[in-house]
């Protein structure tokens, strides 16, 4: 098969299937010197398949991208631009990923890069960081996938006088774990804190990600890893009761809850961008308590920029979406979801809605529950 035939195969393999035939994936490892003409033609056949970046700028879900499994790569194909290839892997699928840092990038994989120890931002504290800042989880090629769908059986939060800096999700020893998103191996050990067998990942964005008490490490260090990707098989490794997975998400070292990236029972991201608080890096700021106040006042400042036919339309606008104050109740002894409904005059339905749980969920003592 000659290299124009083979690239015509690859143009046409790019535009309607996801898989390429193990006789097209041989030929292309053997390309690496083709026509510069051609290989823009599949990228630019590629660069039509891309999410659009204004849509994901809005406040939907983002769909997880195909999961890979345990592949590797075997080869890449330039294409015009100098910081997006063509990875092929060795189960005969392609992806078009970003395989090098923008220049805006460079540093996030130099600062505090270690790959012998877990933790690395030594001296960060919340105080040290900016009061805000705005985190780009994917960009136009809408790169995410989440690390295990499921139920969460332990949130991140206060757990037994410590704190539980993520989420744990209930799988089978062997099951898949994925990565979230694309970046590089900093850490893929065994470590002796409690994690068991980890795998630390270092995002684009600079969020790391912590997968522990994996049965299996498949990747190491300084690997390369593109979202979907499974860099691991769950287990229970090092300080664990049982099979399930410990996930966690930190920026610059600093904590915060993993449910305000992704709907682990869905598997979807919550939104394409994320504005990480400072307050968000306290062991008692959870997703679920504040999300419904953070979406009032998103829909408060959308109305605000919204232009107005008279100023007897605003002012009633403005009044009928001015969201009330939000109202919290501390869970005693013998406290129901349906006591709480009758005594705040709500519903049990909306009580779960805006807290994120299920009716059957055991109401521990000492926690807050928002009611209004």
């Amino acid at each position: 098969m000659n290299i124009l035939r083979c690239f015509t195969l690859v143009a046409v393999a790019l535009l309607g299937s996801v898989r390429l035939s193990a006789q097209s994936v041989d030929s292309l490892a053997l390309s690496h010197q083709a026509d510069t003409t051609i290989v823009a033609t599949v990228a630019d056949s590629l660069a039509q398949q891309k999410i659009d970046s204004a849509q994901l700028k809005r406040h939907v879900p983002v769909p997880p991208v195909r999961t890979l499994g345990a592949v590797a790569a075997i080869d890449t194909l330039p294409t015009t631009s100098e910081e997006l290839q063509i990875v092929l892997f060795n189960d005969n699928t392609w992806r078009y990923v970003r395989t090098k840092p923008s220049k805006q990038q460079e540093n996030i994989f130099k600062e505090s890069w270690n790959t012998g120890v877990t933790h690395v931002y030594y001296g960060v504290t919340p105080e040290s960081l900016p009061e805000s800042v705005a985190i780009e989880l994917v960009d136009s090629l809408g790169s995410c996938h989440y690390p295990y769908k499921g139920w969460i059986s332990s949130k991140y939060g206060p757990r037994g006088g410590r704190g539980h800096q993520g989420v744990d999700l209930p799988l089978k020893t062997g099951d898949p774990v994925y990565a979230t998103f694309d970046g590089k191996v900093r850490y893929s050990a065994f470590s002796s804190s409690g994690y068991g067998n980890l795998v630390i990942i270092r995002h684009n964005n600079g969020l790391e990600t912590y997968y522990a008490h994996l049965s299996e490490r498949e990747v190491v260090a300084g690997d390369w890893v593109v979202a979907g990707q499974q860099i691991g098989k769950g287990g229970s490794t090092g300080r664990s009761s049982g099979p399930h997975l410990h996930f966690e998400v930190r920026y610059k070292g600093q904590s915060f809850d993993p449910e305000r990236l992704f709907d682990f029972k869905t598997g979807e991201l919550r939104r394409a961008d994320l504005l990480l608080k400072r307050r968000h890096y306290s062991i008692n700021s959870r997703y679920e308590q504040d999300f419904g106040d953070e979406e009032a006042a998103e829909k408060q400042a959308a109305a605000k920029s919204t232009p107005q036919k008279s100023s007897s339309s605003s002012s009633s606008s403005s009044a009928s979406k001015t969201p009330s104050t939000a109202q919290y109740h501390t869970i005693v002894d013998g406290d129901t979801l349906g006591h709480l409904a009758v005594k705040y005059k709500t519903t049990v339905k909306k009580i779960c809605e805006l807290n994120n749980i299920e009716e059957t969920t055991i109401l521990k003592l000492g926690r807050k529950l928002r009611v209004k």
